[in-house]
């Protein structure tokens, strides 16, 4: 018999709030956390906007300066939103079986920086002057092995890289350890830090990215006739989940319930998606499947949204194959229009989104939806959030490679 899933602790860093409340409330009052790129000097670039986590503080989360000239910047948020989740979990480490409890911790990139930092090096002073911790610094695994070390996790521990898809394919793959029974706590989703001159300079060279330089907060506007691409953001969406048995016995507060996960792939293009939405929708179908629930049931739906005119496009066509004449009736809001994209870190942090969703029964809205556009004609509550009974969510995520991942999450009954 399978184990039931629950979540029972949340973590975020972002560009618009890096604890849950201020994150939360900034989505709600559809405040924006898209501005100019401070950290290196993007004149020269067609897009010269991000959403960029501010005064993001390590000390705060015990990372010493010394652990800072060793650890990215991705693995740092991965420290910090991990210590978030677990603390709001009320989890007792000293009392678990810590070989019982692991991480899944992906990102899409890892670490640019360490990257156009160490080669720099190597072309000026050669290789004797190449970090000894380059590698460790550089490989996109580090964030799950640092989360493990610092809090002796030795159950489960891998690393999902699938692009855009990477938060949610790794939340999919902790749901499925723990409920075959292979752990009893995961601590899951994305993390990503690239906003430098070669991630940028890259998403330019794909024209990618939104030029709307001279209004960043407007820039980001899934759905939108008026979109021109997506905003480059950085930060980290983390989760404790647990089986349910393990949760009830410490009497854990329960957010939600895990039900269903999809998975499917475009097999059409390394970049662009299926324009038939085919993958996106049977990886919307599987989960359904998996969670055992009609279309019907679905009361909202986080999108991919990624402000980019094939994506919105495709997911909305997506989103009719999948839910039928319920695709009028669903809500559907983009995370996105606010934060930007956090690429690797964005599954983690939209289902974050959908587990607050169902806890309040309140929708944050689309902002910067002001011109229809045709071909995107489902209800994306504009700009405004909306008082709503939720009761199941999906999370749809889409990534370069073709890859489609979606996630079922309901409000806990008992």
């Amino acid at each position: 018999m399978e184990n039931r899933v629950v979540v029972t602790g949340l973590g975020v860093i972002s560009p618009v709030g890096s604890d849950i409340p201020s994150f939360w409330s900034a989505l709600k009052e559809g405040r924006s956390g898209i501005d100019k790129i401070t950290c290196f000097d993007a004149a020269q670039f067609d897009s010269r906007i991000a959403g960029e986590v501010r005064n993001f503080s390590h000390e705060f989360y015990g990372i010493t300066k010394k652990d800072t000239n060793r650890t990215p910047r991705f693995v740092q948020f991965a420290i910090a939103a991990a210590k978030q989740a677990i603390k709001d979990s009320g989890l007792d480490m000293e009392k678990e079986n810590r070989e019982r409890m692991g991480v899944v911790v992906g990102s899409g990139i890892g670490s640019l920086h360490i990257v156009e930092e160490q080669y720099s090096i190597l072309i000026k002073s050669g290789p004797k002057r190449v970090s000894p911790f380059m590698i460790p610094m550089m490989i996109v695994n580090e964030a799950a092995g640092h989360i493990a070390i610092r809090y002796g996790l030795k159950g489960p521990n891998l690393c999902v890289t699938t692009a855009c898809a990477t938060g949610n394919h790794s939340i999919g793959d902790a749901f499925r350890i723990i409920q075959r029974g292979d752990a009893d706590v995961m601590v899951t989703g994305g993390t990503e830090a690239c906003i430098t001159s070669l991630g940028i300079g890259g998403f330019c060279a794909l024209k990618a990215l939104s030029v709307r330089n001279n209004e960043p907060e407007r820039a980001s506007r899934p759905f939108d006739a008026q979109r021109d691409g997506f905003v480059m953001s950085e930060g980290c969406g983390l989760v404790v989940l647990e089986s349910l048995e393990h949760a009830k016995k410490r009497n854990a507060r329960i957010y939600a319930e895990i039900i269903g996960f999809g998975m499917s792939c475009d097999a059409y293009h390394i970049t662009a998606p299926d324009p038939d939405g085919d993958g996106g929708a049977r990886a919307m179908q599987i989960a359904l499947q998996d969670a055992k629930i009609n279309p019907e049931e679905v009361s909202y739906i986080n999108a991919h949204g990624t402000s980019t005119k094939l994506n919105d496009k495709v997911e909305t066509l997506a989103i009719k194959k999948t839910l039928g004449n319920h695709a009028k009736k669903v809500m559907v809001s983009s995370t996105k229009s606010m934060t930007g994209h956090l690429l690797g870190a964005a599954g983690g942090v939209e289902f974050i989104v959908c587990v607050l969703s169902i806890r309040d029964n309140v929708i944050h809205p689309t902002i910067n939806y002001e011109y229809p556009d045709p071909e995107c004609d489902l209800d994306y509550v504009p700009n405004t959030a909306r008082k709503a009974q939720v009761n199941v969510c999906i999370s749809n995520s889409l990534g370069f490679g073709g890859h489609n991942a979606t996630l079922v999450v309901k409000k806990f009954t008992g």
